[in-house]
């Protein structure tokens, strides 16, 4: 099989769960081998549907799965030698570590001399040699969690499907779980696919993501892509924090507009869905990409462009940064990030002048 054939192509794929509303809408999309992509989107987006629909536990309404070149949508789950991890578990609570990891061999029929060493070889990827004869009530939520995973992935399959399974520890376990399963794709070059609401989440780990809303993809891209140019107003808000301008497209030329704010002020950015004159739009910019001046730049200087004067309403410590909240005329507050360590002193109370480059600042319908 060719290795630019995708591993898995959805095409023109529909879900109605009621025969009226669609879940998902002509969903086309395919999943490159060996990747680690992410499935973002708040709830009832369609993303948890399309991981669904690729185990095998829903059917599309319309529209074709492809495995290898080869239709999967009529074949049930157990065929499809796919590897699950749900954010609940789902162990046996009655079987040790090394039953539970045993269990997808011991359906599959392989040999019992077999059995022991590949689920000693699972369990030392998840890193819990040893505790195969403990029970799951006898481990930690992240415990468990790596039993599942090594479950997932003792019977080397070729897609393991992920929904939210870190959604149930907490915040410094989550991270250091992030990076562990990072680290396993890494080493194992199984191909991922991994549900999840948290945009961090999906930034840290993935070659890809795709972000999802009302049953459809917005925007499927590498990480940086997504964050540094985003495709539409709802990415750009989903997707990382953003400062948001309200105000109507100017002059257009070339990849260029101008967003006239309500105080008639002009700031030129990127024109990302071909806004025309007079047209509502708004600009999103991220905020450490924000230059914050605590003096007027001088007049023709290089700073003196796209700048907007401000208030300062807040000053927030951050550890690594300060995030300043700030009043422009006419607009919702504006928050700037600062590295610790910058000349700057800020505090509230105090006026700003905010530079928005115009690479930076993107304009969207």
């Amino acid at each position: 099989m060719s290795s630019s054939q995708p591993l898995v192509r959805f095409k023109g794929v529909q879900k109605t769960y009621d025969g009226l509303s669609l879940v998902v809408r002509s969903l086309d999309l395919d999943i490159r081998r060996g990747e680690f992509l992410s499935l973002l989107g708040p709830s009832g987006s369609g993303k948890t549907t399309c991981l669904m629909m690729l185990a095998g536990f829903e059917s599309p309404t319309a529209g074709e799965i492809l495995l290898d070149g080869a239709p999967i949508t009529r074949t049930p789950p157990h065929r499809r030698n796919f590897g699950m991890v749900f954010q609940n578990y789902a162990l046996f609570p009655h079987m040790t570590v090394s039953d539970n990891v045993a269990y997808p061999l011991t359906v599959r029929k392989v040999p019992k001399a077999d059995i022991a060493s590949r689920v000693e070889k699972a369990l030392g990827m998840v890193q819990l040699v040893g505790k195969g004869d403990r029970y799951p009530s006898q481990l930690s939520g992240g415990q468990q969690q790596r039993v599942a995973l090594a479950r997932a992935l003792v019977f080397e399959p070729q897609l393991v499907l992920m929904d939210e399974p870190l959604g149930a520890l907490d915040k410094q376990l989550r991270e250091h779980m992030q990076i562990e399963l990072k680290e396993l794709h890494r080493q194992l070059g199984v191909t991922f696919v991994y549900v999840t609401h948290d945009q961090g989440e999906a930034l840290t780990m993935s070659d890809r993501v795709a972000v999802f809303n009302d049953g459809e993809i917005q925007q499927i891209d590498a990480v940086e892509e997504l964050y540094e140019r985003p495709a539409n107003r709802f990415v750009a808000g989903f997707v990382g924090d953003n400062t948001v301008l309200a105000g109507t497209a100017g002059a257009a030329e070339g990849r260029l507009c101008e967003l006239v704010l309500p105080t008639g002020e002009r700031l030129a950015g990127i024109n990302v869905n071909g806004a025309d004159p007079g047209q509502a739009v708004v600009a999103s910019v991220r905020p450490e990409r924000i230059e914050a001046l605590l003096q007027p730049p001088a007049e023709g200087s290089e700073l003196s462009s796209n700048v907007v004067q401000a208030a300062i309403s807040d000053v927030i410590y951050f550890g690594d940064h300060l995030r300043l909240r700030c009043a422009i005329a006419g607009q919702a507050q504006a928050t700037v990030k600062v590295p610790l360590g910058s000349a700057m002193a800020p505090h509230a109370g105090q006026s700003v002048w905010l530079r928005f480059p115009s690479e930076f600042l993107r304009i969207y319908l």
